[in-house]
């Protein structure tokens, strides 16, 4: 008897899940709305501006403001998968999610989310060959030849990010189905598991390994090799490396955010459960909000198209 008032737990494997994401600030929750709202409006709106920007002025359709224009769908995309979601649970107390739920929104979180560092490869390519390769430049910058650097990453991306998921699908869930986040976080929920999860903890590492790290050490090696040649040729790639600058912000504000929300759940540490929280949805919030406005401000032909833009919309309601 005793065996079996003990096992009735290990049969059962939730499909359905609470999102408890800042739980333990009870009535201050819905408070939250507010901050995550500002930011989600202040990134559906400046990355949308971008992307209408580049696709409409056709003086922007040469292939590093393509890439920008690539980051800022990635920065629009990937707030939109939880932020809606995150905002009615601060409000309504509307978090429950089905299994199927949480390993779509997991997917899309994470595919969408290794762009980032990917699309940051490619302009650190971009660069590569209009400061160190100028006359090679529109050979391996044309669509058919750029394909080339594309499709490994790409493929990259969707096995492991697929294998990543699937895994995870695979488990039974009978620990709890209340999930300590905002979404459907790889090992948010994976620890909810009652079986081994070692495998699905080594495929998350060499996700993390494979995806964001290689793709850091290849655009470190870039920039080194950019620098060095701008070195050399003095100050006749002054206005290239400016552009360079822009994206190592940019790289900088990714790498370390990205580390934080990953390590956060892999090694001890002294964070609540409600850092880690804030520290993931900041991972998504962060870039998506200020990728464009770094763009725009830094990126001179951005800049002065913006302007353009903005000065025509004044002269219009007249």
């Amino acid at each position: 008897m005793s065996s079996m008032q003990h096992n009735p737990v290990q049969n059962i494997s939730f499909t359905t899940f609470k999102l408890n994401g800042f739980h333990d600030l009870g009535e201050w929750r819905p408070i939250l709305f507010i901050p995550y709202l500002l930011m989600f409006l202040l990134s559906t709106t400046s990355n949308s501006i971008l992307i209408f920007l580049i696709i409409s002025q056709r003086a922007l359709h040469s292939p590093m403001f393509v890439l920008i224009g690539l980051m800022a769908v990635v920065d629009l995309c990937w707030p939109v998968v939880f932020v809606p979601n995150m905002l009615f649970s601060f409000l309504f107390n509307w978090n429950g999610i089905s299994l199927l739920g949480c390993l779509i929104q997991m997917f899309c979180l994470h595919y969408v989310g290794s762009y980032q560092s990917t699309l940051l490869l490619w302009m650190a390519l971009d660069r590569f060959f209009a400061i160190c390769r100028p006359l090679y430049y529109h050979k391996y910058m044309q669509m058919p030849n750029f394909l080339k650097f594309i499709i490994v990453p790409v493929i990259r991306n969707v096995i492991l990010i697929t294998t990543m998921v699937s895994l995870a699908g695979k488990l039974q869930f009978c620990m709890k189905n209340e999930i300590d986040h905002c979404f459907c976080e790889h090992m948010a929920l994976v620890q909810l598991a009652c079986g081994d999860i070692s495998i699905n903890n080594l495929v998350g590492l060499l996700t993390a390994f494979l995806i964001p790290t290689v793709d850091f050490v290849f655009i470190t090696a870039s920039y080194i090799i950019i620098f060095a040649t701008v070195i050399k040729s003095g100050k006749s790639h002054l206005k290239a490396i400016n552009t360079c600058v822009t994206h190592i912000i940019v790289i900088t504000s990714c790498l370390v955010l990205t580390f934080m929300a990953f390590l956060s759940y892999r090694i001890r540490n002294n964070f609540s459960i409600n850092s880690r929280i804030f520290m993931s949805t900041m991972h998504v919030l962060f870039p998506s909000c200020f990728n464009p406005i770094i763009y725009g401000i830094r990126t001179k032909e951005i800049r002065e198209h913006f302007l353009k833009f903005v000065n025509h919309l004044k002269v219009v309601p007249q």
